[in-house]
Formats: C-alpha cells, sequence, structure tokens
C-alpha cells in the first residue's frame, strides 16, 4: 500500500476529501497513490491536513518510510 493511500486510511478519508483538503484533484490523490511521485510542496500540504485531523507527520513519513505514529483522532478530530 502507497504511503498516501495508508495516510488517507489512518484519516479516514476519501481520495475526494484528502484532494479537497490539500487542493488538488481527486484524480491526483489516485496517481499519488498508484505511485506517482509526490511533490514536495503537495507533501506539505499533505503533513500539514494530517496535522490538522491529529496526525503529526514530516517528510520522513513521505519519502523516508519512517512508520506512521499510531495516535490520531481521525474524522473526528476534524469536527472537534
Amino acid at each position: 500500500m502507497s504511503i498516501i493511500k495508508t495516510i488517507r486510511s489512518r484519516l479516514a478519508m476519501t481520495q475526494q476529501e484528502l484532494a479537497d483538503e490539500v487542493g488538488c484533484t481527486q484524480g491526483n490523490i489516485a496517481n499519488y497513490e498508484r505511485g506517482q511521485t509526490i511533490p514536495p510542496e503537495m507533501a506539505a500540504k499533505v503533513i500539514a491536513a494530517s496535522a490538522r485531523r491529529g496526525l503529526r507527520l514530516t517528510y520522513d513519513h513521505i519519502y523516508g518510510g519512517a512508520t506512521l505514529p499510531v495516535e490520531c483522532l481521525g474524522a473526528e478530530g476534524a469536527h472537534a
């Protein structure tokens, strides 16, 4: 599973919801999940969106294979 798909699943978001959150299309998210390289500016947006939902990430999680943190508020965190 790709890291973007893993992050999206951990956040309990659809591809469209993540796309809306980071300012791209659902097709972009699908491409990243299929292995297209994630540009650094998009990685920064994914990191920021994840943080807003309680999942603290770094570039090492996206590019370096660091293990994702267990703590995450998921969809509920967005409404708290």
